[in-house]
């Protein structure tokens, strides 16, 4: 919402207030102590969270607070609310990611690198992988550009087969055909995402077949659950720097830094960062 429309918002609510009747201003009334009680409740919160934290500072005084306070405490949580509604063009600062020994997409001396946490269970990261990602691999990364780093971040509280999946991805890159089996999994989600583990195992297992991998290494790979401790550092490692969903990007090196992109964004907010990357 642009300063344009709050400016317009708060004329009509100027004219409003001149045509309101009697009635009208009683409901006002009760609206706004509805709300200040919501206020003050709020304030509470913030005050105990506060002293949870090691930075209370007293803005209660013997249980009670004053309506200049509470005037304030209004005027500054409204002014907060439609500052976190203005939009804003300040990307964030970057930050410093580690590729760890995770599986590439493309030329490992690409100056640029997006590192990827993904979910193969994931629809969103499903849809990244069939709308953006070829975009991405046609104009950065076959041309030397860019590389994709995968990391795996699981969500197996609604995601019971990511897991094994990831798996069957950790055990073709030892044969050297991660991507072959990258694709196999996101083109084909909705056949293994709904079954029993079990019965997903033996469709990886046939997929391995068909990009073919040497069959028994790779299944005694899948069964014994070989790289679950490498799963499980890159699911830390993801929260460790802030991802909380699937899919999460980080795009830049270790020279300028990485700048974050949440979700399954469309090329040109890939583009728009890595064309900034590569200028520099």
């Amino acid at each position: 919402m642009s300063s344009e429309d709050f400016d317009l918002i708060e004329n009509n609510n100027e004219n409003n207030n001149e045509n309101n009747n009697e009635n009208n201003n009683e409901k006002v009334s009760v609206k706004k102590s509805t709300f200040n009680g919501l206020i003050i409740g709020l304030i509470v919160v913030i005050v105990v969270a506060a002293f949870f934290a090691g930075s209370y500072t007293s803005i209660l005084n013997s249980n009670q607070i004053s309506q200049e306070e509470l005037d304030e405490a209004v005027a500054k949580l409204e002014l907060k609310m439609l500052q976190n509604q203005l939009p804003t063009d300040q990307p964030k600062p970057p930050v410093k990611i580690s590729v760890d020994n995770d599986p590439v997409i493309g030329n490992l001396d690409a100056p640029i690198t997006i590192i990827e946490f993904s979910d193969f269970q994931c629809p969103f990261c499903a849809r990244f992988h069939i709308q953006t990602l070829p975009l991405i691999l046609d104009q950065y990364i076959e041309q030397g550009k860019v590389k994709l780093v995968f990391r795996d971040f699981p969500i197996q509280s609604i995601h019971p087969n990511a897991v094994p999946a990831s798996v069957a991805a950790e055990c073709a890159n030892e044969q050297d055909k991660f991507k072959e089996m990258h694709d196999m999994l996101f083109d084909n989600q909705n056949e293994w995402n709904n079954q029993e583990t079990a019965d997903a195992l033996s469709l990886f297992s046939q997929y391995a077949t068909e990009i073919q991998l040497e069959q028994e290494t790779f299944d005694s790979c899948l069964i014994n659950g070989k790289y679950i401790e490498e799963i499980k550092h890159d699911l830390d490692d993801g929260r460790d720097y802030g991802v909380s969903g699937t899919p999460g990007f980080f795009i830049g090196n270790d020279e300028i830094g990485y700048v974050e992109l949440k979700g399954a964004q469309p090329f040109d907010s890939f583009k728009k960062i890595i064309d900034t990357q590569l200028d520099k």
